[in-house]
């Protein structure tokens, strides 16, 4: 049980670095700030079905997926 755990972990661990690493730089953020950014454009209004918004919600899972797997192998 315990080596099926940590093998699962390594593999959530390999996913969260390769799904960070695909995700886009967010340099504009700062400056659309200070500069009050568009928000209303066409591009805005469907950030949330992006690609950039799907890989953001997968790091979130895969980071909870990881933190849970670990304390479980803490405590076995």
């Amino acid at each position: 049980m315990e080596i099926f755990l940590t093998i699962i972990q390594l593999l959530s661990c390999v996913s969260i670095i390769a799904v960070v690493l695909i995700q886009s730089g967010k340099s504009a953020g700062l400056s659309s700030a200070i500069a009050g950014g568009n928000q209303n454009s066409f591009l805005a209004r469907n950030k949330a079905k992006s690609l950039d918004a799907q890989l953001a919600k997968a790091t979130k899972w895969l980071g909870a997926v990881f933190v849970v797997l670990t304390l479980v192998l803490n405590f076995l």
